[in-house]
């Protein structure tokens, strides 16, 4: 069976990898992080559409059936833009969705500049649920430090108490991650708002909807074992650390490309 596509601008579009792994475990999956234009967060929107043409691209070029944009600032500023013959989907939607559904009525939203920026994500809570209050905050440092590893260190504690010190003082309860990276942070920002603050993971949220729509294909294919292919643009060794410890398996097989050379072609 064809492989679903996945990509992110680093690491943290593996939480979405795994959490499609838990939900369709007989589905292959071929996944790209654009480690070297890392981060997309602080880029233009021309500049992030250009980027995820390129990362669709490549994933269309390995046979994938369906792509998922894994990366909100993509998701956000790039998806209208994108043509593709497969089924295609962000991360925004799915996320909003999940927190319109669940909120009692004063959503946080957590995400890149560019992400908060757009308002992606506030329009979609409103066109969902006019009712709601949304304080928007975003939290530039937060994907370097996943990258680098500081998932549960004393600076990272620090920096994400003063970004949230205005959302829990807006009484929110409810946090959006608008970035898939922020999973990664969920057990220490948990600590930090409290138990009665629900947190909506995006990656979670859209591995629920491509299970959804994808499942009945998956069903009807012959029984097989998945092969999962990685993709990385630089950074190989750290990258392999940190997907070690997302996936749960050790020496996790990487390939190095180079998308932006296929890009300038």
């Amino acid at each position: 069976m064809r492989p679903i596509g996945v990509f992110d601008s680093g690491v943290g579009g593996l939480t979405v990898v795994a959490a499609l792994r838990r939900r369709l475990p007989r589905e292959s999956i071929v996944y790209l992080g654009d480690t070297a234009r890392l981060p997309y967060g602080t880029k233009s929107a021309a500049t992030v559409a250009r980027y995820t043409a390129s990362n669709v691209e490549f994933l269309l070029d390995r046979d994938v059936r369906a792509v998922v944009v894994a990366c909100n600032t993509a998701s956000a500023l790039a998806l209208d833009t994108l043509e593709a013959p497969v089924p295609l989907w962000g991360v925004v939607e799915p996320g909003a969705d999940l927190a319109a559904r669940t909120s009692r009525g004063r959503v946080g939203i957590v995400a890149t500049e560019s992400t908060i920026a757009s308002g992606a994500y506030s329009r979609a809570l409103l066109a969902r649920r006019d009712d709601l209050e949304i304080v928007a905050q975003s939290c530039p440092l937060f994907v370097p430090l996943v990258e680098e590893g500081w998932c549960d260190d004393p600076i990272t504690r620090q920096i994400a108490e003063r970004y949230l010190e205005p959302l829990l003082a807006a009484e929110i309860d409810t946090l959006v991650l608008g970035c898939t990276h922020y999973p990664l942070l969920a057990p220490l920002l948990q600590e930090i708002v409290g138990p009665e603050i629900r947190l909506v993971d995006s990656a979670e949220a859209v591995a629920e909807v491509v299970a959804r729509e994808l499942e009945p294909e998956a069903a009807s294919g012959s029984p097989g074992v998945a092969a999962h292919r990685l993709f990385v643009t630089d950074g190989a060794a750290r990258f392999e650390r940190l997907a070690d410890w997302i996936l749960g398996e050790r020496g996790t097989p990487l390939e190095l490309v180079d998308v932006a050379s296929a890009e300038r072609r």
